[in-house]
């Protein structure tokens, strides 16, 4: 299966847009603010999540918000539709369609597989571990559709038990109990996929050619207990501690993803920007060669959006890129200011123009 049609309707500067068509290989080239980077944020809204920008409702619908917006799109010539939405009388809720069928916005990861990689992302290496965990949680979500309901259900239960243990009065212990056993069933569930992928993304990594990329090496940093019931001890031991931080210390919300530049042995915050965005492609692209396996990843559509990424890279290491992204199987939708960059692939590729949010192939 594969995306065949994609609508925007109120999205950001796209009043009324649809692709249609769309190859293995997808380009949009436009000037810079013309919309290009907003049609990918759209496909990246089929997906549980907030989209590769992160940003509110509001910011995405035309107009402020006052008018919601519409993103749509057929896999497979029309045989499962998918759909994602805001209305203007609920701005901090968008409501997801599947052949017509109202569904929770985690339903949409049993029918796309997405990752991506924007310029925002560059400094990933430097930031904090939360930018880390939740690209390594897209990643995770893009084989593994599971993924994003253990998640859900591990955010709603760390609010609760984090709820309960600022309070002033001492929390119920039955209550805690209750909520612990539910923060280290889906917990413990979140360490497992993510070590699982880490392990897997470190045998791809190591079959990669040592260039014209930089080989990082991974590890997944953790104090969390692996083992359910482990997890859930160590919850209850924490208590006392937990209520004087006035918040839940230990579990899979503080962990993090270490990467390193391999040939130097070199945190990659100390590395170089353009190393970091070679470690960033390195890992993007060992990530689509992983092997596919059962539902997730035998029927489910794989699609790449990368933002802006030829600006960068030199022709050898286009002319990798390009190649590598041909194995992987996925449908890859790229961005750019012109066509020259991307002259290697033009000939297989959907083109199209973007100007001032609308949309003409070339």
């Amino acid at each position: 299966m594969s995306l065949t049609r994609l609508t925007l309707g109120h999205f950001r500067n796209h009043a009324e847009t649809r692709l249609e068509g769309p190859r293995t290989f997808n380009l949009l080239v436009g000037e810079n603010g013309a919309g290009k980077t907003n049609v990918l944020e759209a496909i990246s809204l089929l997906a549980p999540g907030r989209g590769l920008r992160r940003a509110a409702l509001a910011e995405m619908a035309s107009r402020g918000g006052e008018t919601g917006f519409a993103v749509a799109a057929e896999l497979e010539h029309g045989e499962v539709a998918l759909g994602t939405a805001s209305r203007p009388e609920t701005p901090g809720r968008r409501t997801v369609r599947v052949n017509g069928a109202e569904k929770p916005a985690t339903a949409l990861a049993e029918w796309l597989s997405l990752a991506w990689l924007t310029p925002a992302m560059d400094r990933l290496f430097a930031e904090g571990a939360s930018a880390r965990r939740r690209f390594l949680d897209r990643l995770v979500l893009a084989r593994d559709p599971g993924h994003a309901r253990q998640a859900a259900r591990y955010e709603t239960a760390l609010r609760d038990r984090n709820r309960l243990i600022a309070e002033s009065a001492e929390p119920d212990p039955a209550w805690l109990d209750a909520i612990e056993a539910q923060l280290a069933v889906h917990g413990s569930a979140l360490v497992a996929a993510r070590c699982a992928l880490v392990a897997d993304l470190g045998e791809a990594l190591a079959a990669l050619p040592d260039q014209p990329f930089a080989r990082p090496a991974l590890a997944y940093d953790s104090e969390t207990p692996a083992d359910e019931a482990a997890l859930a001890a160590a919850l209850r031991h924490g208590r006392p501690r937990d209520r004087a931080a006035g918040r839940t210390l230990t579990g899979p919300h503080r962990d993090d993803l270490i990467v390193t530049l391999a040939a130097k042995a070199m945190p990659a915050a100390a590395a170089s920007t353009g190393e970091q965005k070679a470690m960033l492609v390195s890992i993007v692209l060992a990530h689509a060669s992983l092997a596919g396996g059962g539902r997730s990843d035998s029927i489910r559509p794989r699609l790449i959006l990368l933002d802006e990424i030829a600006a960068h890279l030199d022709p050898l290491r286009r002319e990798a890129l390009f190649d590598r992204l041909a194995q992987s199987g996925a449908q890859v939708w790229m961005t750019g200011t012109e066509v020259a960059p991307f002259e290697a692939i033009t000939g297989e590729a959907a083109v199209w123009r973007v100007r001032d949010g609308t949309v003409e192939r070339i």
